[in-house]
């Protein structure tokens, strides 16, 4: 093994009478370099992206969310609740109802969904610390209702924490007589807005809340609501949880978890990294090619030098090695340095943030970078294992001709 690779070394640096094998060879170690560093900081940016992705979801989704298989709404069953109040690993739920609505400022107007919760909902969710304007507070002192709409609402009504003008909210009548005045159609309620809410697009555009009587009222759905929405305590099994919460609640109910909440996002996240992670290494196996034709010339070269290797006793494996080790040392110096200059700009954009993001909107200036071990680890393993194969062809195919093997 070590008489292989110190010829191997041994040709990889000196210099070849033929220049243009040296030429290559950098070429080579350049291309599988460059390759390298950019599938570490690719990979170490969708981490980041993901990462940002689900802190947005876990500000607005809970750990485990309840809804009804048929229908939009449920009466919850007290007897279930308090199965749910002593799961092991659950520490408080919240319940929660939904409804589109009209919403109307001054004289504008707006399409979105209030969303009723109750005084549990601030703890099941970390909607109170992405508060754009006031606070989240859904009932003054002296109990009276308030609502706290999205960021997109509020800029598309001109909505301020005012308390001086209120917003009118207006939902269709459940059921309603023929009626010439239209308004009579619609259940109509003001209210004051106490704060601001900002998470993301979405979210921002579509929801504002409401405390969960003041919704019922309004819907005229006294018992109903639209889902159940659960924490976890720190040290809580999340599989065990969503186990135990099904088995109460049954076939009738969908319990699902963040990643089930939002799975098309996830998906599409990590469908959209495997895709990448394909692509370049599709462009490192064409990069590749450069230590094949670098092998070629090598092998063509040093004719004269296997012909004194084996009358000096070399066998045929062993000239083979060496010529595999030198395509191997290309992969090997490409590779790591690649993993030290991805690792050296995911390391600069992580401290000084350098590229930016294109879009204002979001809760992030640059693009966020996360390096993981096992990237790390997958990428030059990668690396190697196409290197190994860009030598081990030529090798394999051109060494018959010289090495004259009968096989």
């Amino acid at each position: 093994m070590k008489l292989p690779l110190y010829i191997a070394k041994r040709y990889l640096f000196a210099k070849k009478s033929r220049n243009a094998i040296n030429i290559i060879s950098a070429v080579s170690v350049t291309g599988v370099a460059v390759g390298t560093m950019a599938l570490i900081i690719v990979l170490s940016v969708f981490n980041g992206l993901e990462l940002l992705v689900t802190s947005i979801f876990n500000t607005f989704d809970p750990d485990l969310k309840i809804t009804a298989a048929v229908g939009k709404t449920f009466v919850p069953d007290t007897t279930k609740l308090t199965l749910l109040e002593n799961v092991n690993g659950v520490s408080c739920y919240s319940l929660t109802i939904e409804e589109n609505v009209l919403l109307r400022y001054d004289d504008r107007q707006f399409i979105a969904t209030i969303k009723g919760v109750d005084d549990n909902y601030a703890s099941v969710t970390s909607i109170d610390s992405a508060m754009w304007e006031g606070e989240f507070m859904l009932k003054s002192d002296k109990g009276r209702p308030h609502a706290v709409p999205g960021v997109g609402i509020a800029q598309y009504l001109g909505i301020r924490v005012n308390f001086i003008t209120p917003l009118f909210i207006y939902v269709l009548r459940r059921s309603t007589e023929s009626n010439l005045n239209p308004e009579d159609a619609y259940n109509k309620e003001y209210i004051f807005p106490s704060g601001i809410f900002e998470v993301e697009q979405t979210y921002d555009s579509k929801y504002i809340y409401v405390p969960l009587d003041f919704a019922r009222r309004l819907i005229e759905n006294e018992k109903g609501i639209s889902s159940i929405e659960i924490k976890f305590t720190d040290n809580a099994e999340a599989s065990a949880v969503q186990k135990n919460v099904t088995k109460i609640f049954g076939e009738e109910f969908f319990v699902q978890n963040r990643f089930e909440q939002q799975e098309l996002y996830y998906k599409v996240m990590r469908s959209e990294r495997l895709a990448i992670f394909l692509i370049l290494t599709l462009i490192l196996i064409i990069a590749s090619f450069n230590i094949i034709g670098s092998l070629t010339m090598l092998i063509i070269e040093k004719e004269r030098d296997i012909e004194i290797l084996k009358s000096l006793g070399a066998n045929n494996t062993l000239i083979r090695r060496i010529f595999i080790f030198e395509g191997w040392l290309i992969s090997i110096i490409g590779a790591i340095a690649g993993v030290i200059l991805g690792f050296l700009v995911c390391w600069v954009q992580q401290t000084y943030g350098i590229i930016e993001l294109p879009s204002e909107s979001l809760i992030m200036k640059a693009y966020p970078v996360v390096m993981k071990l096992k990237d790390f680890i997958i990428v030059p393993g990668t690396v190697l294992l196409i290197g190994y194969w860009a030598a081990w062809y030529p090798v394999r195919y051109l060494t018959k001709k010289y090495l004259k093997e009968n096989e």
